[in-house]
């Protein structure tokens, strides 16, 4: 067994350290805390482990080893259930909630990023087994940038145009353009949100993406993105101040009102167009043939 040392260590280190470049903390603020860096970074390792004794488990055909797989499989989908109570359970404090859609999309992000510990550090006990440790590593580090490729999904400038908009107000509606956003009632409110509030609106570039920002989560994903971003001064009970976003429903135009800490367009621009697609709003009716030919 001892010609197997050098592609399991090799393995798990690699798979440790594919883990590590994929653990980030960005504005999502999640992981945000030393405990959930050693909780990752734990599962990690047994991710990597599991990949890397695969091979020797194959090579020496000791098939019942490969259940294990099934059991991390499991213990994987595990943590993407808790990742999603646990955002859950902070969403019940938020003033500017995720929404059930971008939770879960952070759930399975978190847990397919296991799986992709586990072929990196396969791929890398293969290869050193079969060449040299060094091979071992350059493979690794193939399978690593192809794991940031695979990573990377679509953003919202992606699929819409995002221009600024002035608001106004017809009587006390408040208005993105033609897109009545809500009622406001005291005039303190309406003369604040003129001086201090900003408007956009969306519009969708094509059929598919008119589908994805029709999607309440994809809209309240932007909102919160917009909202962590550049800040909200949205409070408790205070209705007036809330981040909006409705659409309109004869063109798929999304107007969006915010009332930012600092009324500047630009970088509201930006934290919109970064917003992440969601995989769960994400529809394609131009694929299929009805779809097709009602845009035409």
């Amino acid at each position: 067994m001892n010609e197997y040392v050098p592609a399991v260590v090799a393995g798990l280190i690699m798979g440790t350290i594919a883990r590590v470049f994929m653990l980030r903390s960005d504005y999502r603020q999640f992981p945000g805390y030393p405990h959930g860096y050693v909780t990752h970074l734990g599962l990690g390792v047994i991710a990597a482990g599991l990949g890397a004794v695969a091979v020797p488990a194959l090579m020496e055909q000791e098939f019942a080893a490969v259940t294990f797989l099934a059991l991390a499989a499991q213990q994987f989908r595990d943590i993407r259930n808790m990742e999603r109570e646990s955002l859950a359970e902070l969403e019940e404090l938020a003033l500017v909630p995720r929404g059930k859609d971008y939770i879960e999309g952070i759930a399975r992000v978190f847990e397919s990023r296991n799986y992709l510990v586990m072929f990196t550090a396969l791929m890398t006990s293969l290869v050193t087994f079969y060449t040299e440790w060094y091979y071992g590593i350059l493979a690794a580090i193939l399978v690593i940038y192809g794991n940031n490729f695979l990573m990377k999904g679509k953003v919202v400038g992606e699929i819409a145009d995002i221009v600024p908009c002035k608001l106004h107000f017809k009587g006390a509606l408040l208005m993105v353009d033609n897109i009545v956003i809500m009622n406001v009632g005291l005039t303190e409110s309406r003369e604040k949100i003129l001086k201090e509030g900003l408007g956009v609106l969306i519009k969708p570039k094509d059929d598919d993406a008119r589908a994805t920002l029709n999607s309440i989560g994809q809209r309240q994903a932007i909102l919160q993105t917009a909202a962590s971003l550049i800040g909200s001064k949205k409070e408790v009970g205070e209705l007036d101040w809330t981040p909006l976003a409705r659409k309109d429903i004869d063109t798929g135009k999304i107007g969006l009102y915010i009332l930012p800490n600092e009324p500047d367009i630009h970088p509201l621009i930006e934290a919109i167009k970064m917003t992440p697609v969601l995989e769960s709003s994400k529809v394609n009716p131009l694929q299929a043939g009805p779809g097709r030919r009602a845009a035409d």
